[in-house]
């Protein structure tokens, strides 16, 4: 397993775009509010449909989604939270738009670590921020500090900085060292851009092939998702065009993030919506996570997609 940097979680809050209205109240139905992508979520919620005949109506919220069940307050059709990053899930939590749930099967699944003490959230899948390499430089280790070294001037590549996927990062890079040494070390990193921060982390992939930089920072899942061919044949070559290094703080620890849900503190429908998060910590939903998102999973002993698997412990 790999070594779960435990300071490594944090992020900013998501926004809002609505695909699908929710359902109106009633039995076998429950209603999903997510920062996932559509397609990323949608084979587990029909599976969890097909499993239990519960029907799922659920809203993509791009960004605000603790600003949009605030505003909705009681009258709020939402039954489920679902979003990624930490700090996403603290912010619901802390501004009282969750409730606690108590469930043996959650518990037995969900490690202590990666759930609220009260059951205010759980955990449903994890996600490192690793190292894309181009294949010429035959890295075989390398620490987040060492993205400062000057070796590195106008060679990296890596998305916005704003972007949650580095906020946490970065908040994990304070845990360690504290804030000026942060600041000092983004500076440095600043200093060794090959290209403005922009993009995603799949276009790092890409630059790297282009040459356009050596070494970036991407999410593991993003490689499972361009050598699985989820995004076309070109993605394909970009994903084996680079070397993936799972990085550590010095000190230790890969920092890693997550994906998580909480029941809503005016759910229309709790019993689903507690029936809905067992299902995605369940063997059945683990596995579907690792093999459609290349996730790992927070189940001990679920399996990890061979693809992830295959980039170390």
């Amino acid at each position: 397993m790999m070594r779960w940097s435990k300071l490594g979680f944090c992020a900013t809050w998501l926004a809002v775009l609505t695909f699908v209205m929710p359902v109106a109240a009633g039995a076998q139905e429950v209603n999903l509010y997510t920062t996932r992508e559509p397609g990323l979520i949608q084979p587990l919620l029909d599976s969890f449909t097909k499993a239990t005949g519960v029907k799922v109506s659920s809203i993509f919220v791009r960004d605000g989604l603790a600003e949009r069940v605030a505003a909705e307050g009681a009258k709020s059709p939402a039954d489920v939270l679902m979003t990624v990053d930490f700090g996403n899930l603290l912010d619901l939590t802390d501004k009282g738009l969750t409730q606690p749930i108590q469930s043996v099967a959650l518990e037995k699944a969900v490690p202590s670590n990666l759930r609220g003490g009260k059951g205010e959230w759980f955990a449903l899948s994890l996600r490192a921020r690793v190292v894309y390499a181009s294949k010429t430089l035959a890295l075989k280790s390398v620490a987040y500090e060492d993205l400062a070294d000057p070796r590195w001037k106008g060679k990296i590549c890596i998305r916005s900085g704003q972007h949650p996927y580095n906020t946490a990062l970065i908040a994990a890079y304070i845990a360690h060292h504290g804030e000026a040494a942060a600041e000092t070390w983004l500076r440095a990193v600043k200093d060794n851009l090959a290209r403005p921060a922009t993009g995603g982390d799949r276009e790092v992939a890409r630059d790297i092939m282009g040459a356009i930089c050596d070494i970036g920072v991407g999410n593991s899942y993003y490689v499972g998702l361009m050598r699985g061919g989820g995004g076309g044949p070109q993605q394909v070559k970009w994903g084996q065009a680079i070397d993936v290094v799972l990085p550590t703080f010095r000190q230790g620890g890969t920092h890693v993030n997550l994906s998580g849900a909480s029941v809503a503190k005016y759910a229309p429908h709790r019993a689903e919506a507690v029936r809905l998060l067992e299902y995605l910590a369940s063997d059945e939903a683990q596995k579907l996570y690792a093999e459609a998102n290349f996730e790992y999973p927070v189940k001990a002993g679920a399996p990890i997609h061979p693809i992830i698997a295959a980039l170390g412990p």
